[in-house]
């Protein structure tokens, strides 16, 4: 494939300009006609299953997309990503529990929301109607929790009648692993291989084999790789990373912590590097597992950075809470920048910037010819790295799950 590059001026632009850019209008289109982007076949495949194109809503910033529905069609993106859901309704944490941090936001939700029935009986059935794919994020307290919730998925499953990414049918289940293990003493699931390993097994095996199963990752290990083979090795189809970081932040005025459960998970454009880094770790180490790109994205151009990091897909999710057609924006900034590089389909760029890594830029040195050899080098595959939380190697939240 030619590669065709341009000026670092004109992406920088683009890239300024979308950052201040409001709400594109009501119910606006992915891709206008004559744009560049509408030659580039965007359709991805996760496990399996095809999505006619890889932007997604991100878990827990648009609830079921009801409140999208309004600025563009939601069976225009790849799939909307449910709210995580528990097995019962949750009043979640007690208030104040956002904060506005520099570059993004905390909160520390708390996993407020209705039950699994629930979502069953209405947001799901409205999804269907709409013709929008789901991915149904789940969460739990227990091994048993995460696996009664996956049967009464597979109930609703069964009872629609759909299989695979067709309009209107749940085409994938994401793990939301970030939550402490009530029988463990509030050991967070995502921090421990053998927890993680544990819920997707129970998962997997009460769903329809159709239907992928994708677990989603936290940033807050030291070994992220050696989490995300345990959960491959236990059934996970593919890869979400990431999840937010925990975070704290302290009002100077009061002087007390601004967040009434002390800790919040940070997200936004603040870890968008974050996020690029994990999923070139985890691409690197497990080429042949799909992972969907997740944190920070604001435009086209984040997401690009994703997807060359090696994510089949990307989800769109704390910027929506100023522009709430970001998600479709986001969808058409990336089909431009992939025209503008010469990419015929969004499949040839997955993982691209793996290919580039040996041949250096010119004017750059090689990393083999930096002259102090000595000097330690970053371990960007993940092997060899201290398995355990950053927080005293357990683990632990002590303040409950993560949002």
């Amino acid at each position: 494939m030619s590669e065709t590059r341009p000026g670092r001026g004109a992406d920088q632009q683009r890239r300024g300009d979308a950052d201040d850019r409001g709400p594109a209008g009501p119910r606006g289109r992915a891709q206008e006609s004559g744009s560049a982007g509408a030659a580039v076949d965007m359709t991805t495949r996760l496990a399996g299953v095809e999505l006619p194109n890889p932007v997604m809503t991100a878990s827990g910033c648009a609830a079921a997309g009801r409140e999208l529905d309004q600025f563009f069609p939601l069976d225009e993106l790849g799939a909307i990503v449910t709210k995580s859901i528990m097995l019962a309704s949750r009043a979640g944490r007690a208030t104040p529990r956002m904060a506005e941090t520099p570059s993004g936001m905390l909160n520390s939700i708390g996993l407020q929301g209705q039950g699994i029935d629930q979502l069953c009986a209405s947001d799901l059935r409205w999804l269907r109607q709409r013709g929008a794919r789901a991915m149904v994020s789940i969460a739990g307290g227990s091994v048993e929790e995460y696996a009664k919730i996956a049967g009464r998925l597979a109930d609703e499953i069964g009872r629609s009648g759909t299989e695979g990414a067709q309009d209107g049918a749940i085409a994938l289940v994401e793990v939301n692993i970030s939550c402490p293990n009530v029988e463990d003493r509030g050991q967070v699931f995502a921090c421990d291989p053998v927890a993680s390993g544990a819920v997707v097994k129970a998962v997997r095996a009460e769903l329809p084999g159709h239907i992928p199963v994708f677990a989603k990752l936290s940033p807050d290990v030291t070994d992220l790789v050696s989490i995300a083979r345990a959960c491959v090795a236990a059934g996970a189809d593919g890869l979400s990373a990431i999840n937010t970081l925990l975070g704290m932040v302290i009002d100077v005025d009061s002087m007390r912590p601004a967040l009434a459960g002390l800790t919040g998970g940070l997200s936004g454009p603040a870890i968008r590097p974050v996020a690029v880094r994990c999923v070139w770790q985890l691409h690197a180490a497990l080429p042949g597992v799909p992972i969907i790109g997740v944190g920070g994205i604001k435009t086209g151009l984040d997401a690009l950075e994703l997807v060359l990091a090696g994510a089949s897909a990307v989800q769109v999710g704390t910027t929506i809470f100023h522009d709430p057609s970001a998600p479709i924006r986001v969808l058409a900034e990336l089909a431009d920048a992939l025209a503008d590089r010469g990419f015929a389909r969004f499949t040839e760029c997955v993982g691209y910037a793996h290919q580039l890594v040996n041949t250096p830029q010119e004017g750059h040195s090689h990393p083999d010819d930096l002259s102090d050899e000595s000097a330690p080098q970053p371990d960007l595959t993940g092997e060899g790295a201290l398995h355990g939380s950053r927080f005293g190697g357990n683990g632990r939240l002590t303040q409950g799950e993560r949002p």
